[in-house]
Parts: C-alpha cells; sequence; structure tokens
C-alpha cells in the first residue's frame, strides 16, 4: 500500500511515485541481480520489494481498481523511475493486459535463459522451499500443454487453482516464442528490452547501459559491481532427471525456441536445448551434470 503522508491534505511532500517499468521475466534468470544494479542508479528508486506480483492477482476486481497501491511517495526529487520485478508477469494470464490498462507506456525488460537449464534451477528451488511436498522431477516437467495457456487451465483449476498453476507450468515458463509473441500484441515492440542471461552475467555493465538507454536516464559513471543474488543450488532430495528426460523436454520446446530467436533476435546457438538438439551434447552426460549440481542420485 502507499507509505502514509504526514502532511494534512494526505499528498507526499514530494508526491507519489508510480512504477515506470516492469522486469517481468524469466524466473531462474537474473531478474534479482539486474533489479539490485539497477536500484544503484540515482534516478531509479528502490521499490519496497523486489517482486510487488500486482498483475497476477486473480482476485483483485481489474474493471474497478483505482491501482492506489501501485505507488509509494517518493523519496528523493531526482527519482524519476521506479520498477517492480515479478517474474511471474511474463507467463500469467492477463498479467500484461492489466498492466498496459494500468500504463500503456510501460517500459518493460525480459531476460531469457536456456529453457532447460531454467526449468531444472526452478524445480530445485521448488523443492528447496517445498520439500518433498513439492512435485518431484518426473511430475514437475510432465505438464506441457501444446498450446500456452491464455487462462489457467480447467484441469488446474478449483479453490488452489493459482498454487497448482503455479507448481505445474516450470515447463510453460519455458515457452518463450508464445510469451513474446503474446506480449508484442500488448506492448510495442520498442517498449521491450531483451537479454540472455548468459550475456548478462558475461558483460553486465554493457547490459545496464542498454537498460538504463532504455529507461531514458543517463548511464552509470561508475557501473556497480555484479553480485549473483539468489544464486546458489542447495541440495535436494527427489528424482534425478535422465537423458530421455531432457530429450523429451528438448523436442517439446523447438518450437518455441526458433519462434523466440525469430522475435527476439538474441543468439541461443550456446543453449544447452539448442545443443542437445543439435547433437552436439550427449543428454545423459547433461543429466549427470544437472544431478550432481542438486546431489541427488541418477536412476
Amino acid at each position: 500500500m502507499p507509505v502514509a503522508s504526514s502532511s494534512s491534505t494526505g499528498e507526499p511532500p514530494l508526491g507519489w511515485q508510480p512504477y515506470t517499468f516492469s522486469i517481468v521475466g524469466v524466473q531462474k534468470a537474473g531478474t534479482s541481480t539486474l533489479s539490485s544494479l539497477l536500484d544503484a542508479h540515482v534516478n531509479i528508486a528502490r521499490a519496497p520489494r523486489k517482486e510487488l506480483r500486482y498483475f497476477d492477482d486473480d482476485a483483485v476486481d481489474w474493471d474497478h481498481t483505482d491501482h492506489a497501491s501501485y505507488a509509494v511517495a517518493r523519496r528523493r526529487r531526482a527519482h524519476r523511475h521506479m520498477g517492480d520485478a515479478s517474474p511471474r508477469y511474463l507467463v500469467w494470464p492477463h498479467a500484461l493486459e492489466r498492466m498496459h490498462a494500468y500504463n500503456p507506456e510501460m517500459r518493460l525488460i525480459a531476460l531469457f535463459r536456456d529453457p532447460i537449464d531454467r526449468v531444472f534451477s526452478h524445480w530445485v528451488m521448488t523443492r528447496s522451499r517445498e520439500g518433498e511436498a513439492g512435485p518431484d522431477w518426473p511430475e514437475f516437467m510432465a505438464w506441457r500443454p501444446q498450446e500456452f495457456p491464455a487462462e489457467i487451465p480447467g484441469e488446474l483449476g478449483g479453490p488452489e487453482a493459482r498454487k497448482r498453476f503455479r507448481l505445474a507450468n516450470g515447463v510453460v515458463r519455458g515457452y518463450y516464442g508464445s510469451q513474446l509473441r503474446r506480449g508484442f500484441e500488448v506492448f510495442d515492440r520498442e517498449q521491450w528490452l531483451l537479454m540472455d542471461f548468459a550475456s548478462f552475467l558475461a558483460d553486465h555493465e554493457r547490459h545496464l547501459d542498454a537498460a538504463t538507454d532504455h529507461l531514458g536516464v543517463r548511464r552509470f559513471t561508475e557501473h556497480p559491481p555484479l553480485k549473483h543474488l539468489m544464486a546458489g543450488t542447495e541440495a535436494v532430495t527427489g528424482t534425478a532427471p535422465t537423458g530421455d528426460d531432457l530429450m523429451v523436454l528438448a523436442s517439446s520446446l523447438r518450437g518455441e525456441i526458433e519462434e523466440h530467436a525469430r522475435l527476439s533476435g538474441l543468439d541461443v546457438g550456446h543453449w544447452t536445448t539448442t545443443r542437445l538438439l543439435g547433437g552436439t551434447i550427449d543428454p545423459d552426460e547433461q543429466a549427470r551434470k544437472y544431478a550432481a549440481k542438486a546431489g541427488l542420485t541418477q536412476r
């Protein structure tokens, strides 16, 4: 909610700071790191929390909301921007449409990571948080609908629909081509800045320059150092992936990767999925690497 003001009118001394840009995805691809780096800019206000998850709330009456909670009291006159880094927005049905209704001029940033690397990292994170109550690997990779869901599917419905969709959509979060196609239908292409995760980590200063240019603020005089927030993999319990699992995933993602490359212009030749499809890496060896990283015993 907005920070209360001490003025008699209820208006903060420097007015309200709205959210002007959003890091909309993808999960496990450096969104926390990029958000933290941008917070160091003199013209960018640090948000009360990194992931507001405002536009993915299906309980809100979006036809009659006044968006009063989507702002905070401005703390400095130099602040021109504030970002909401909620990586669910790119995958959640209607989130981008709700954002466009709030501000059709919103600037958007999306980072993309190889979808199989991403989904395995996502599963490990879920497993470390939920324990054995969370989905095991075979269950996590099982839901691979042919079409990117425009709504929360009926088979995931009921009172726990949001949670069931969140726990089931690990592979769907890698439907990058469909996500970009929908995103470009909602917001004009020039409002988007697209980055590759590996490229961002390799040269974060160049990517920060691109981000500040995108937001229309001056570039950093001194770039803040790269810190890998949310990095590291805890050992988890569960079923280790197999090479066959990886090839099933790669095959199901082929069309999405091709469309993503066409729409984004980003190079995906270094991605694990691309190399699996091209036969340049061994799927069993890649599965062993994943298992070792997560402390799993292979079948």
